[in-house]
């Protein structure tokens, strides 16, 4: 089973794309992550392009596409999801294959609630799946801030693989589900 990562933020030092990098190290047997590194080369979104899809636009479709589901983590700005992460869901929004396509959130910021919700708002709207039990807010500390500090702690990593088993359990029962619901456990 094949999951695509999307980071929002684009810092060297992302405490999201660690989280992102841990999952994949983390992830149970059976499940494959792939960490999208394309994100920032998407040029802002602009429906005139639909015409001549840029090609940083066709990977990350055809990533999406050929993906099981997806593992999200956004940082929070200003009360709001990062334009990174809204630009890659807008190119997102006309995709096919993204309907009802199982979605997992991973939030590194329990404080910042107010981008999650948006975020779900977003994913809502685009008739995505989010996986309830395989979204989860990670409390780090000062020595979980890394992807390395993420692997060693204990309660962090056991957090993660919990997700990932959920998420992976979610879309291997719902795999012939149609329609935008998937249990959750």
């Amino acid at each position: 089973m094949k999951v695509i990562a999307l980071s929002g933020s684009l810092r060297a030092a992302s405490i999201n794309s660690a989280l992102l990098r841990a999952a994949a190290r983390l992830a149970p047997p059976g499940l494959q992550i792939e960490v999208f590194h394309g994100v920032g080369d998407l040029p802002l979104f602009n429906i005139d392009l639909e015409s001549s899809v840029p090609p940083a636009v066709v990977t990350l479709r055809a990533a999406v596409s050929g993906a099981d589901a997806l593992l999200i983590a956004s940082p929070e700005y200003a009360h709001g999801v990062s334009g990174v992460m809204k630009n890659a869901l807008d190119w997102l929004v006309s995709l096919e294959s993204f309907v009802c396509k199982p979605v997992a959130l991973l939030n590194a910021q329990p404080r910042a609630h107010f981008s999650d919700t948006a975020l779900r708002e977003t994913l809502k709207t685009m008739s995505a799946t989010v996986v309830e039990s395989a979204s989860v807010s990670i409390q780090l500390t000062a020595d979980t801030l890394t992807e390395e500090g993420m692997l060693a702690s204990p309660p962090v990593a056991q957090a993660i693989l919990a997700a990932l088993t959920d998420l992976r359990a979610a879309v291997l029962e719902g795999g012939s589900r149609q329609g935008p619901t998937f249990p959750v456990r």
